[in-house]
C-alpha cells in the first residue's frame, strides 16, 4: 500500500537525516522514480521535506530529525521492541516487520527500545507446584524499566522466611517463569536473583548500572535454573525404558528427564532427578510396565518394597470388593 510505503519513507529519512532516492529505492525494493514521485508528494503535502542538489545532496527535513513523525512515544516504542524481541510469542513475520520499524526510530528511542528488546527472557516450564502464580506483580513495571534505563535501584525485598532487607541492586533483566517473575540483579555479594511479587520497595537511584561486557540474560538465566534444579532435585537415578512409555516419562517428569542413547534390546537408557530414594520410588512405581530402575539400589530396594506392600494390600482375601458404578 502507498500509504505504507509514504510512512516507511519519512522514517527512513528521520533515522538517516538525509536520502537520495536511490537509497530509498533500494531500501524499499522499489524503482528510482517511484521513489522520487513519493518523496515529491510529501513535500507537496506539507511534510517538511526538502531536497538539495549537487555533492552530498538529497532529501532532508527541515530542522534535521528531531521529531519522532512515526508519534510514538518512548515508553511506546520500548513496547513495541518487547513485541519483536526474542522473548515474544509474536510470529517471525510480525517480528520481522516490528523490527525494521523500531530500527527507524530517533536515536534515543531506539536504543532504549533495543534494551527493551534484551530485557525480558520468558521460561515456561513451571518449578514445583502447578498452582497459579500471583499474576502480574506491583513492581515489575518499575523493574523492568530500570532494566531498559540502566539505573540501580534500592531494592526492599521479604524472603520466604518473612524477613525485610533493603540493598542497592544492579537490575540486568527480567524472567517469567511459568506464572513466577524473577529480576536478575548484580549485588555486593555477586550475582543474585530476586522473585518480583517479594519486592516490598523499588526506588531507582539514578546511578548507572554496571553491567558486564559480555552479560547474556537468556544464557544467564538457563545457568541460573540449571543450578536450581540441581538444588532442588539432587537425587539422580538410571534406569531403562521401553519405547511406549517414554512419552509418558517426559509429561511426568519434564526437565527433571534426560534421555540417553538407546540399548541392544530397543530401550532408551534415561537418567531422572528428584529430591530422595524413596520420593523416587512412589513417583515411579507405576510405571513398571514400562521403566526398569538400574541404579542405585537404594531406589531399587524402595520399589521392591513398595510392590510387596502393594501386592499384600490388593490380592488375595484381604482385597477391598470391586467398587460398583451402580447405585
Amino acid at each position: 500500500m502507498r500509504a505504507d510505503r509514504l510512512m516507511a519513507i519519512l522514517l527512513l529519512v528521520q533515522r538517516r537525516e538525509r536520502v537520495t532516492a536511490a537509497e530509498v529505492a533500494r531500501e524499499l525494493e522499489i524503482s528510482e522514480r517511484t521513489a522520487r514521485r513519493d518523496l515529491d508528494a510529501l513535500a507537496m503535502a506539507g511534510v517538511p521535506l526538502y531536497s538539495t542538489q549537487g555533492r552530498g545532496g538529497g532529501w532532508r527535513l527541515v530542522g534535521g530529525a528531531r521529531t519522532d513523525l512515526s508519534g510514538l512515544t518512548a515508553s511506546e516504542a520500548r513496547a513495541l521492541f518487547l513485541v519483536a524481541g526474542p522473548a515474544s510469542a509474536a510470529t517471525p513475520a510480525v517480528k520481522a516487520a516490528l523490527r525494521k520499524l523500531v530500527q527507524a526510530l530517533p536515536e534515543p528511542f531506539r536504543l532504549q527500545a533495543e534494551a527493551a528488546a534484551s530485557s525480558l527472557v520468558m521460561d515456561p516450564q513451571r518449578w514445583g507446584s502447578s498452582r497459579a502464580g500471583p499474576g502480574a506483580p506491583r513492581f515489575l513495571d518499575e523493574l523492568q524499566d530500570a532494566v531498559i534505563r540502566g539505573v540501580q535501584v534500592r531494592l526492599g525485598y521479604v524472603d520466604s522466611k518473612g524477613a525485610e532487607t533493603v540493598r542497592t541492586v544492579h537490575p540486568l533483566g527480567v524472567v517469567a517463569k511459568g506464572p513466577w517473575w524473577y529480576i536478575v540483579a548484580g549485588t555486593e555479594t555477586g550475582r543474585r536473583t530476586f522473585r518480583i511479587d517479594r519486592v516490598s520497595s523499588a526506588d531507582p537511584t539514578g546511578d548507572p548500572v554496571h553491567r558486564p561486557g559480555d552479560f547474556d540474560l537468556a544464557e544467564s538465566w538457563r545457568e541460573i535454573a540449571a543450578e536450581v534444579d540441581r538444588r532442588r532435585s539432587p537425587l539422580e537415578i538410571q534406569a531403562v525404558c521401553a519405547p511406549d512409555g517414554l512419552g509418558l516419562l517426559r509429561a511426568m517428569l519434564g526437565d527433571r528427564l534426560q534421555v540417553g542413547s538407546a540399548t541392544a534390546d530397543g530401550r532408551t537408557e534415561v537418567v531422572i532427578r528428584g529430591f530422595n530414594e524413596y520420593a523416587l520410588a512412589g513417583e515411579l512405581a507405576g510405571l513398571v510396565e514400562w521403566l526398569e530402575v538400574t541404579g542405585p539400589q537404594g531406589v531399587r530396594d524402595h520399589l521392591a518394597a513398595i510392590g510387596t506392600a502393594l501386592a499384600r494390600r490388593y490380592s488375595g482375601t484381604n482385597a477391598s470388593p470391586t467398587p460398583s458404578n451402580t447405585l
